[in-house]
């Protein structure tokens, strides 16, 4: 059984995707899917030559997988980030 999500779920799917600090388990905890299927959703939703792009550079990063990890980092952002209102990230 698919998910469907709506256009401002997707949006937000793919940008914490794309953060490096936003590991997987934070979209999985967040939205129910896995990692696969965060994958199957930047495939299908990005230009294949972006994709590839993010894929090369999410591959193996520890900070993408938590448990590569090291263990003082227990957070989903970075703690420069400042609050995250709707699907924006505030500028600082």
């Amino acid at each position: 059984m698919e998910k469907t999500f709506t256009e401002r779920e997707l949006d937000r799917i793919i940008e914490m995707a794309w953060e490096d600090r936003t590991p997987f388990d934070a979209i999985t905890f967040q939205f129910g899917i896995s990692e696969q299927e965060t994958l199957e959703i930047m495939r299908k939703e990005m230009k294949p030559s972006s994709f590839r792009m993010w894929r090369k550079r999410v591959q193996g990063r520890s900070t993408k997988h938590a448990k590569l990890r090291t263990d003082d980092v227990n957070r989903f952002k970075c703690s420069r980030q400042r609050h995250i209102s709707g699907n924006k990230v505030s500028k600082r």
